[in-house]
Order: structure tokens, then C-alpha cells, then sequence
């Protein structure tokens, strides 16, 4: 059964972004997972990317010996994360697509196109003792196929809705997807994976308004949170935002599943 009370797994890349934007020692993504944690957050979560763009493995090591919830570390299947989860031995890994080129990450796994290379992985993976959770966009065969090759969670990929959700200032920007199709496909994703006995999470895009709506699907039992977290933090601080937002998921876990018609 879903969890009463939705979980928050706080990235702290974006404090790591900051500093390394101008080559000092501070913000530390370290101390601002402390603060998390002491706001009430349930994960820390962080990316190591390949080209060290934020987080640094300086970061993880730290944090592997002062998070006291748990650490989620977000990598790439390649050979060299391996051999740093096997070092570092987070609580959960999860499985993200990269490409040097791109802002933030685009989409999901495809777990369809890479089905036995990832499986393989992921049972080298398992020497390293985490959780294995996959980012996989919010598709049926996607998530037949993270079920298939022994994923214990799935962090299904909001970013559609998200982007679909916001309400632009900027008239340059344009969306071409439907606010409630979006939705709907995280309504029967969340529900189709918790079905086949995984773990469900949420992740991308996600704010304090949109979260209402996402939250309100019982199937997410975990939610990772990091750019709206920390823009908020730059104006109110950081446990006062991570508390916000705690109360904002409550808030949309409290109002139940938009438009329950929607399951059909």
C-alpha cells in the first residue's frame, strides 16, 4: 500500500551548481543536506554526472558518512559509476540517462531499447547492497520493462506534466502537450507500476504548485525535489523551503487523485 505520508528526497545539485560557477568552497551540498534533514526531509539525493558539472565525488564521500536518512545517488550505467557505488555504497541508486550537451536530464531511461545491457548491469550493480531505482519516462512498456529486468523502484519522469502544467511569462516559450493527457499518463504509469510490485517515485520539473496535483496520486510513495527547493531557499532559506515543501505535498496528498474518472 502506498505510503500515508509521501516521502521527500531533497537534490542538493543546485547548491553545488552555485559553487561551482565561480570555483569556491561554498555553498557545500553537504551542509545543505544537513539542513534538509533537519527540515524533515526523508532522502538526499544527488547526480554524479560524468563531466563533474556540480556534484563532485568529493561530495558524495562526504555525505556518504553524514546523511543519516538515506543517500540516493543518480548515475549514469557506465563502467566508471560502478566502480565509484561500489566504493561509495549508497542506500539507492538510480539509473538516469545523460548527455554531456543537455541542461538537466531529458527524459527517461529506455529500458525497451536497452533491456539486456541494463539488466546485466543492474545485477552488478546489486554487489554495492543499495535499492535499485530506474528513471523511466511514464510509459507502459517502460515500466513492463524496468518490472521485467528486477527494479525495485521507479522514479517516473514528471518533467511533461511539469512543463505542461507552468504558466509562462516568457511568450517565446511554447509547450506542445496536453496539461491533463500529461497527467493522466502519471495517473495510469504510478498506478500500472505499483501494480507489478515497485516502489513508486516521482521526479523532474516538480514545484510547490504543481505538486499539489502530482501528490494527489497515491501511488507515489517518494518524491526527489531539487531546482524549485533550492530557488526557493535563495529567497527564504533552506529548511523553511524544504518545510514548505513538505507541507505541499501533504496538502496534495490530502486532496486525493485528480479526477479518479481518469483510471479508466
Amino acid at each position: 500500500m502506498p505510503s500515508i505520508r509521501p516521502r521527500l528526497g531533497v537534490n542538493v545539485d543546485h547548491i553545488a551548481t552555485i559553487r561551482q560557477a565561480r570555483g569556491t568552497l561554498y555553498p557545500d551540498p553537504v551542509f545543505a543536506a544537513s539542513l534538509a534533514e533537519l527540515a524533515g526531509a526523508d532522502q538526499i539525493t544527488v547526480h554524479l554526472r560524468e563531466d563533474r558539472r556540480h556534484i563532485q565525488d568529493r561530495d558524495v564521500e562526504i555525505l556518504r558518512r553524514t546523511v543519516t536518512t538515506r543517500l540516493n545517488l543518480e548515475m549514469a550505467a557506465t563502467e566508471e559509476m560502478l566502480k565509484i557505488a561500489l566504493d561509495i555504497r549508497p542506500d539507492m541508486i538510480t539509473l538516469v540517462p545523460e548527455k554531456r550537451e543537455e541542461q538537466t536530464t531529458e527524459g527517461g531511461l529506455s529500458v525497451v531499447d536497452n533491456h539486456k545491457r541494463l539488466a546485466e548491469y543492474i545485477e552488478r550493480v546489486r554487489e554495492t547492497g543499495a535499492h535499485i531505482s530506474l528513471f523511466i519516462d511514464p510509459d507502459l512498456a517502460q515500466i513492463e520493462a524496468s518490472a521485467d529486468i528486477g527494479a525495485e523502484i521507479v522514479e517516473i519522469h514528471t518533467g511533461d506534466f511539469c512543463m505542461a502544467a507552468a504558466e509562462f511569462t516568457n511568450t517565446k516559450v511554447s509547450y506542445e502537450y496536453d496539461r491533463d493527457e500529461e497527467l493522466n499518463k502519471l495517473i495510469v504509469g504510478a498506478r500500472k507500476a505499483a501494480q507489478l510490485g515497485m516502489t513508486v517515485a516521482a521526479g523532474h520539473g516538480i514545484d510547490y504548485k504543481n505538486v499539489l496535483d502530482i501528490a494527489a496520486i497515491p501511488e507515489f510513495e517518494e518524491f526527489n525535489i531539487g531546482h524549485a527547493i533550492v530557488a526557493r531557499a535563495s529567497l527564504v532559506g533552506f529548511e523553511r523551503a524544504v518545510r514548505e515543501m513538505i507541507d505541499a505535498m501533504q496538502l496534495g496528498r490530502n486532496q486525493g487523485t485528480p479526477d479518479e474518472t481518469r483510471h479508466a
